[in-house]
């Protein structure tokens, strides 16, 4: 069996209109995630806006989503920061509070030797918690491509990887090449990716359709192409969302059209367009419909 199987959501992080993290909110999604039938939580990734978070703040948000847990499912917490020193605090403050893994990036402010990127791993291993290294070439300098995670992956604890460059070529690549699990990283990828062996999905969407998101995922794992493929491509417009670098703006309007609202993104992220938050609003009832329907 996978370290973490299924759909494991990426969470937002609620903020009250005032910007103030809303853990009251915190605790309810998770509860209502958790309810819906998802794998797992992960707090203060990228779409939790964990770069916009004081320190207290961000120990507070993880220490809430494990505690909301409980032991239900797993909660792999972000340890994304400017230096290793502070990736692995991070990773000490998440295995402290009781955390089951770390979702951890290669170093983000510049390009990076490769054994500089080896070493990092190599020291995120050493904390002692099963690690999902975090491929996002879009957003980020360094591309994990198969090769480098071959490497990566001799370290005891590096189990898994979160693909996000959006090539689905990838996912083969690296389980023929390596020892590591794939996990879907970008949402519009996810149906492909569980036909072609993922055994994870690190989804966004699925904040607030968290049941057909595990529905879509299932039926890829276990061939059911026919109608997998009719859910998805009902989902596929908002899924696309995810994929760009105004995901959080637009999963949070997404939020707020499921009655789960979550509040504000924090500056520098601002209020998208009125056009295209119409065009979420009518992809979201497309998807709505569809669900209703079946």
């Amino acid at each position: 069996m996978a370290n973490f199987e299924g759909v494991h959501v990426a969470l937002v992080t609620p903020f009250t209109t005032n910007y103030e993290v809303d853990y009251e909110r915190m605790t309810e999604l998770c509860n209502w995630l958790i309810d819906k039938g998802v794998d797992g939580l992960i707090p203060v990734g990228s779409l939790g806006e964990y770069t916009t978070l004081e320190d207290e703040e961000r120990a507070q948000v993880v220490e809430t989503v494990i505690e909301a847990a409980n032991g239900r499912v797993p909660v792999v917490v972000g340890t994304g920061a400017p230096s290793t020193s502070k990736v692995i605090k991070w990773a000490e403050h998440a295995k402290a509070s009781g955390a089951a893994g770390l979702m951890a990036l290669p170093p983000i402010n510049y390009n990076p030797l490769e054994e500089e990127v080896i070493q990092h791993f190599k020291e995120l291993s050493n904390v002692g918690l099963p690690v999902i290294a975090y491929n996002n070439p879009r957003d980020y300098p360094t591309d994990l491509t198969p090769d480098l995670l071959r490497k990566i992956s001799a370290f005891e604890n590096i189990v898994s990887v979160k693909e996000f460059s959006g090539d689905i070529r990838r996912v083969h690549d690296i389980l023929d090449q390596t020892n590591l699990e794939v996990m879907i990283g970008v949402d519009d990828l996810a149906f492909e990716g569980a036909i072609a062996g993922a055994s994870g999905w690190i989804s966004g969407v699925p904040n607030i359709l968290p049941q057909e998101g595990k529905k879509l995922f299932e039926m890829g794992q276990n061939g059911a192409i026919e109608d997998g493929l009719r859910l998805y491509r009902e989902l596929l417009p908002l899924f696309h969302y995810d994929a760009e670098p105004q995901l959080v703006q637009s999963i949070k309007h997404m939020m707020e059209l499921g009655d789960m609202d979550c509040g504000p993104t924090r500056p520098p992220r601002l209020p998208l367009s009125k056009k295209h938050y119409e065009k979420i609003e009518r992809d979201f009832q497309r998807a709505k419909n569809y669900s209703i329907l079946q």
